[in-house]
């Protein structure tokens, strides 16, 4: 038996990533920012639910730069999220490659 002094696993400073990777990442990513959405979506419902006054306060929340910037990016999470889980499925059943 010889002496291998080569590493078991690749380095990082080697390692090249792959597309197929990078793309499973970025949807598990979306789908915890998905989560967050979901999580909003249940506020604004409890927020409702309380009366006029706290349902103003959130409108002006969402209304803001920041608000709106969120708005747009749960959309654009939620839009990526459904179209990479087609992605996925067509990937399972071979074709895309």
């Amino acid at each position: 038996m010889t002496d291998n002094q080569n590493p078991l696993s690749p380095h990082l400073q080697i390692y090249r990533w792959h597309i197929s990777s990078l793309l499973s990442i970025t949807h598990r990513i979306s789908g915890v920012i998905n989560l967050f959405s979901l999580i909003l979506i249940f506020f604004w419902l409890l927020v409702l639910s309380l009366g006029e006054s706290n349902y103003e306060l959130f409108l002006l929340v969402l209304n803001s730069f920041i608000g709106k910037f969120i708005l747009i990016g749960f959309t654009w999470s939620m839009s990526f999220h459904i179209l990479s889980g087609i992605r996925h499925l067509a990937w399972d059943m071979g074709y895309g490659f």
